[in-house]
């Protein structure tokens, strides 16, 4: 699972019958600590997500079974929402 933040929305009229009535998101997922990506992703999301909220994303077979039966062309879903995030900071060592 990765950590991300939704920054927008994607509609699509024409696409592929396995993701019609999905609804995608455009996420910014994170690579460090605060730090996102520069490219953005787009990802499925069954669980109600909405712009600025930060949320779990999975890749591959697990976004595809999330989202229908395993055989949805999708690579990206959402997973769940972060109401909080707890990370201490590293203790520095001498």
């Amino acid at each position: 699972m990765e950590i991300g933040r939704v920054i927008g929305n994607v509609w699509a009229t024409k696409k592929d019958e396995g993701i019609s009535g999905q609804k995608l998101l455009v996420i910014n997922v994170m690579k460090g600590l605060g730090q996102e990506k520069e490219s953005l992703m787009v990802a499925a999301d069954v669980i109600g997500a909405g712009i600025g909220d930060m949320v779990l994303v999975v890749r591959g077979t697990p976004a595809r079974l999330v989202v229908g039966d395993g055989g949805t062309p999708v690579d990206l879903a959402v997973v769940a929402i972060i109401d909080s995030l707890d990370i201490p900071k590293p203790a520095v060592y001498e």
